[in-house]
């Protein structure tokens, strides 16, 4: 049993069962024993790996794309070019490099972090050491200025409260203790306003997630977007609207039991894409598409030829399989979706469409 473990196992015995979103809220973020907390996840030696992590090209691809939504936007300056959730650092430096060859947009960005987890904040200031950049625990303290944002697989690492469709309303979804291990269980059939709209597309016996922390946030991005201009970029894995468990716990590159090892694997779920945009008005948004949609339109398969010509041997191998696993449906081509935020009256950034 983790440290984790047993702090919530006498938690849930003095003051009764948390809901999903508490737990992993603690199993994430807590100070002491959470896992963002206490780690860097990422790459072969960590947990999992990033679309950034994968290849220069993701990056690269995403950062044009934001470039061009500014130069669409008349090139305001300063700007605040911001990541949430940046990882190493990686995706913020190649989309740093990309941009390079945009005129004026280097001079004009300013570079800002939302990260919260120290371990991260030390690895992504050895790879933008080069740049100016800022750190902040929430979208709060970024400048007022032209948002220019991305987010790759930030909102699935949120907190979510799951609910099961009873015949008259909803069961939240609870973890409690049984014996001396965690386990799930099911509150009394409560009415939820916020779910009323759920009630025509479910039956008795069908989960869905809330994510009140995504939605708070892209509420605010959009607002941003609407006020002082500029474009954002999230993806995710996920759908348009939620239905079913997604839980999962990722440790080591396996998926394993959620409950297990609190603290010590990263918990994940599915974004609820509607949710988001619905929240980001008056904001508008695009269409959803799939990863492997916005790349191919955004040039990805010229990109991989170009870089190819360059390389040989078990250097091509590495570089044509990185290809496949961001664009195959096999792998993280439709898994993952992308949605667009930006001002009424705007263009889509480029790859996104009304």
């Amino acid at each position: 049993m983790t440290p984790l473990a047993k702090a919530l196992s006498a938690r849930i015995s003095q003051t009764g069962p948390i809901t999903v979103a508490a737990f992993m809220e603690e199993c994430l973020s807590h100070p002491e024993h959470g896992y963002y907390a206490t780690r860097d996840p990422l790459g072969t030696d960590g947990d999992f790996i990033t679309a950034p992590e994968i290849s220069q090209m993701f990056g690269e691809c995403l950062g044009l794309a934001l470039a061009q939504a500014w130069l669409d936007a008349g090139r305001p300056s300063p700007f605040a070019l911001v990541e949430l959730g940046p990882g190493r650092g990686t995706l913020m430096a190649d989309i740093l490099r990309a941009t390079a060859i945009v005129p004026g947009f280097a001079a004009a960005a300013q570079v800002h972090l939302v990260e919260t987890s120290p371990a991260l904040r030390a690895r992504q200031a050895e790879v933008l050491s080069h740049a100016n950049s800022q750190w902040h625990d929430g979208l709060g303290t970024v400048p007022d200025l032209p948002l220019f944002l991305v987010a790759n697989e930030f909102f699935d690492a949120l907190p979510v409260r799951q609910f099961q469709r009873s015949e008259a309303g909803w069961r939240e979804r609870m973890v409690g203790v049984d014996g001396t291990a965690l386990s799930f269980g099911l509150g009394p059939e409560t009415q939820f306003a916020s779910l009323e709209h759920r009630l025509n597309d479910t039956t008795p016996g069908d989960l869905v997630e809330t994510c009140a922390a995504g939605v708070a946030i892209a509420a605010e991005i959009g607002q941003r977007i609407a006020s002082v201009g500029g474009a954002a970029l999230l993806i995710d894995y996920g759908d348009w609207r939620s239905l079913g468990d997604t839980l999962q716990a990722v440790q080591a590159h396996q998926t394993v039991d959620p409950l297990k090892s609190p603290g010590a694997a990263d918990l994940t779920c599915h974004v609820d894409f509607e949710a988001l945009a619905e929240a980001a008005a008056p904001a508008r948004h695009s269409r959803l598409v799939t990863q492997c949609d916005l790349l191919q339109r955004l040039g990805i398969e010229a990109r991989t030829k170009a870089l190819a010509a360059k390389l040989d041997g078990s250097a091509l191998e590495a570089h044509v399989t990185a290809y496949h696993r961001l664009t195959a449906a096999s792998e993280m081509g439709t898994l993952f979706k992308a949605l667009a935020l930006f001002p009424a009256g705007a263009a889509p950034p480029p790859g996104f469409e009304t």
